[in-house]
């Protein structure tokens, strides 16, 4: 009686947790942004994944004045390239939300009443 040999890589299932996926998001958007603002919290990302898809919302604080449209494009392109390399799952849709503009203003300002 012959058996037919599976190979290895079809045996099982991988499966990443959506947390995991989350945190190679936020990575990938801190390595997309140009300059991390003074005083700003890290990028953080929740995922939703299905399958093989995943869904990412990255929140973001930024520097003012900057190209805030070019960055969120930069910050998607990056996690769209970075989930795809190291989990392997596609990703259809990435929203970026910026919750706070951080100007060199406001911080100056700040250090002046700090001491």
């Amino acid at each position: 009686m012959a058996f037919d040999r599976v190979e290895a890589a079809e045996r099982g299932a991988t499966a990443i947790a959506d947390r995991v996926v989350a945190k190679i998001a936020a990575q990938a958007a801190r390595e997309a942004l140009d300059v991390v603002p003074e005083g700003s919290t890290a990028p953080r990302a929740t995922v939703t994944v299905h399958h093989d898809m995943a869904r990412v919302r990255v929140s973001l604080e930024l520097g003012y004045p900057s190209d805030i449209g070019g960055q969120c494009g930069a910050v998607r392109h990056r996690v769209v390239e970075r989930v795809k390399a190291l989990a392997g799952m596609d990703v259809p849709e990435v929203a970026v939300l910026v919750e706070r503009l951080h100007s060199v203003h406001s911080r100056r300002a700040a250090q002046g009443r700090i001491r």
